[in-house]
């Protein structure tokens, strides 16, 4: 029960609030003048900074607005959300700074040369602010108004001072799509009357929530990987202008007040120099100065760490510059109780404007020792860079995706001009990239590439583990030297080809990254295919296991027109099919019993309330974004009613124990039996263990960890101690079974985030994907999850009347840049009926 102190300070902050109309100047900065010239938030929107929740479509307006009435201002599209939004920019600085602002950005990329002897004391500082990369977390980006109106219409020789010696990157909205989405529902369940209690629907927003983008990804993952369109915009501003700090406003629980880096100083990435931490603590003391003078609650150096360089707080730190993270306490609507009294969404913009502000202040008396540090630490960068070489001479659209992304963090790559092996591993032209060490962004590619298994601390906020070239399952080294006759190359995918019109029959190899999608696109068509069980050889070319054949005869397209389609086929899939002229081979015929027909496939995924957002949005996007394959979206809301015959497969991504009730459990263990597909993830594995339909066993250590001189106060960090957050365990394959088809080596990296350790099967053959006994390749697991996680399997597979129930323990589809596992989902898919 509250106590009636606790309940007379909610009453009187309800009351003022209720009594007290919101104005602009609850925001800004006291004894300030303002250009009567540049409009107001309010003059432009229809309401005042924090009255509603903004609409993406009115941030936009607004920012154009006063974009076109300050002279402080310009604004570009950078492009568009999935859904459509545009992604700006404003660059805001002095008047006269813009009309040299080409000459002012060249001047300062001039600093990643490492030449120390560059004066800094006359260059602008080039700061990044951005807002709301989580749409629930909206106080930034409602922050940002009344901030872009202050840089524009603020008037003195303060403000003239700082806008001179500062160019700044403002980005409104990381995040269009999910800021749309939750002022939507904030604002449609606000009350005339508002009430705090926390038990209302306005503070209970539904499934997925507005936190992530279109396809429900957590856009504050993706500065490394750049995978998404939101990411890619600002990556590029980012590199184009390499600012010196970058900010990354955001919302904890309503509970927290508000936290300012740095954070905890051990859990620190060991690549972030000293110089780093320090300045951020110097930036520190600013905000710190500035919630004093309005008395806010803050907290620095503890919860928050710097260490996965995914994040933007943290992927400055490995690029010269230096991310501060912001988080406020949510009112996660309009107003909302909390242990700090009634918490009002105006009260977390207005943290969240001081803290903008007070980081352009930081900015501007740090100048030239934040500007020197940038200097400093590319020089440094220049003499630790190693030579890599990664490629897979299989597949060349993957290798692909990979030297993309290196492109985007302008990575300098070069080609081999002829094939060249390195233990082992063949890395031919157009299959395979060499990163020369000489180049600014060495730091960054180490960080990309290296395998860590030691860690200072065992907590973390985020993943232990990235290593791209894992992520991806390619072979990769280091190199004494660069070969002779390499050239630079910007990646560009292989054009896809058919070798020879023939009569008789198609034939492509399963490796290459995008044979799902041509596969499919030949079944939509109405093409019989058959996939090969075993190896054959053909017309001087061997065929690997999962080898796709496509007869000509019996086909309902004549020879021209199907050759006609299989060439846009293989173009749109980025793949050579080859022709051949007879069926008699070097191991089975081509018209062997080996070779399985393959079926057109009709396949959903389960959604909604109890299912985990991420892992469905992570599998959306593969099948819509990278394979062109329909993917519908059953919602468990709606399931007990859905006609569940036309679907050949269905998807349970990770989900609650209580997400389906028996009436759905009854239906889904019918459609298996009468012939369906049903591949469930993490956590579904436990569920469909539980039954009765994965045939599994667990493996379980023989008692719980227990602590040993351990005190009370460290009692969170012991058992924080024993969560996988997600590194890469090795496994060995048996390349033979169809849940392998496509991977070259026996061996496959895998990504995990998960405590589901499952016994192998007693029979060796059930047991297609291993751990091995040494298993650990990157990353952070305790002892104990180590030694259950040897030789345990992160895949089974049975068979339930004519349907097939699969299980996998860990994530094949990671934040969309885990290429290198995405296949053995697609294998399941189309394989699953010969498992």
């Amino acid at each position: 029960m509250k106590t009636l102190t606790t309940l007379m300070m909610s009453f009187l902050g309800f009351m003022a609030i209720a009594q007290d109309s919101i104005e602009l100047s609850y925001y800004l900065p006291e004894n300030t003048t303002y250009n009567q010239d540049i409009p107001t938030p309010e003059s432009i929107i229809g309401h005042e900074v924090g009255e509603w929740h903004v609409t993406h479509d009115k941030l936009l307006t607004y920012m154009y607005a006063v974009a076109q009435a300050s002279d402080r201002i310009t604004l570009e599209n950078r492009g568009t959300t999935y859904e459509g939004r545009p992604l700006i920019l404003l660059t805001i600085t002095a008047p006269e700074n813009h009309a040299n602002l080409e000459s002012i950005r060249k001047e300062h990329l001039s600093l990643v040369k490492g030449d120390t002897s560059k004066d800094v004391s006359e260059m602008p500082i080039v700061v990044y602010q951005g807002f709301s990369i989580h749409g629930n977390e909206p106080s930034g980006s409602n922050a940002s108004m009344a901030l872009a109106y202050h840089l524009a219409a603020a008037e003195g020789p303060e403000i003239e001072t700082m806008l001179k010696n500062t160019v700044i990157l403002f980005d409104p909205s990381f995040n269009p799509d999910g800021l749309q989405r939750f002022a939507y529902w904030a604002n449609t369940n606000k009350n005339s009357n508002m009430t705090p209690d926390p038990n209302d629907r306005e503070y209970h927003e539904v499934w997925p929530g507005g936190r992530t983008n279109h396809y429900w990804f957590d856009l504050n993952r993706d500065w490394l990987p750049v995978q998404l369109p939101e990411s890619r915009a600002r990556i590029a501003t980012f590199h184009k202008w390499m600012p010196n700090i970058l900010t990354d406003h955001h919302e904890m629980g309503t509970n927290s007040t508000f936290f300012f880096q740095p954070g905890e100083p051990m859990r620190v990435h060991p690549l972030s120099p000293d110089m780093n931490q320090k300045l951020t603590g110097e930036i520190a003391k600013y905000h710190a100065a500035a919630l004093d003078k309005i008395g806010s609650l803050y907290f620095s150096e503890e919860n928050y760490d710097d260490y996965y360089y995914g994040k933007g707080s943290t992927f400055p730190d490995v690029n010269g510059s230096i991310g501060i993270l912001f988080e406020q306490g949510s009112s996660r609507g309009h107003m909302q109780e909390s242990e700090n009294g009634v918490l009002t969404f105006p009260f977390t913009i207005r943290n969240q404007f001081t803290t903008g502000l007070s980081t352009l202040q930081a900015a501007n008396a740090l100048r030239t020792d934040i500007l020197g540090y940038m200097r400093d630490f590319y020089r440094e960068v220049a003499s630790e860079g190693q030579n890599w070489i990664f490629g897979d001479e299989k597949d060349a659209a993957k290798t692909y995706h990979l030297a993309e992304i290196l492109k985007r963090h302008e990575v300098e790559l070069l080609s081999p001009s002829e094939a060249i092996t390195v233990d082992n591993k063949t890395y031919k032209r157009g299959y395979s990239y060499i990163i020369p060490k000489t180049q600014k962004n060495a730091r960054l590619v180490q960080a990309m590439f290296e395998k860590r298994t030691t860690f200072q601390d065992s907590l973390f906020y985020d993943i232990s583990a990235w290593t791209f070239p894992l992520a991806f399952n390619l072979d990769y080294t280091t190199l004494k030297s660069v070969p002779r006759n390499t050239t630079p190359v910007t990646p560009e995918l292989n054009q896809g080809q058919v070798s020879a019109k023939s009569n008789y029959a198609y034939l492509f190899e399963w490796h290459e990254y995008y044979t799902p999608k041509a596969l499919n696109t030949i079944l939509n068509a109405g093409l019989r295919a058959k996939v090969a069980r075993t190896p054959f050889e053909v017309e001087g070319r061997t065929y690997d296991y999962g080898t796709i054949m496509i007869p000509v005869e019996g086909q309902k397209m004549d020879a021209d027109a199907m050759f006609s389609t299989l060439e846009d086929i293989a173009k749109n899939s980025h793949l050579t099919i080859y022709g051949v002229n007879t069926g008699l081979t070097k191991g089975i015929d081509l018209g062997s019993g080996d070779f399985e027909p393959v079926q057109p496939q009709k396949i959903a995924i389960l959604v909604g309330e109890g299912i985990r957002s991420y892992d469905a949005g992570e599998i959306w996007h593969l099948f819509d974004q990278r394979y062109d394959i329909s993917l519908t979206k059953l919602d468990l809301g709606y399931f007990n009613r859905t006609d569940l015959s036309e679907y050949t497969a269905i998807i349970m991504p990770s989900m609650s124990s209580w997400a389906i009730d028996e009436s759905g459990v009854n239906k889904l263990k019918e459609w298996v039996k009468e012939g369906g597909n049903l591949i469930g993830y993490r956590n579904s594995v436990e569920w469909l263990k539980s039954k009765g339909m994965l045939k599994t066993e667990y493996k379980k250590a023989e008692q719980e960890p227990v602590a040993k001189n351990i005190s009370f106060e460290q009692k969170e960090d012991f058992r924080g101690a024993q969560v996988t957050g997600g590194a890469i365990f090795n496994t060995k394959t048996d390349r033979s079974h169809p849940v392998n088809w496509g991977y070259k080596n026996d061996e496959v990296a895998m990504f995990r985030n998960t405590n589901i350790f499952l016994k192998p099967d007693e029979q060796s053959y059930n047991n297609p994907i291993r751990y091995t006994e040494n298993p650990l390749l990157s990353g952070y697991i305790s002892e104990e999850n180590l030694e259950l996680l040897k030789n345990s399997v992160p895949f089974q597979t049975n068979n339930m009347g004519r349907g097939q129930v699969s299980g996998f323990t860990d994530n094949t589809n990671f934040r969309a840049f885990w290429y290198g596992t995405n296949k053995l989902l697609m294998n399941t898919i189309f394989f699953g009926n010969i498992m």
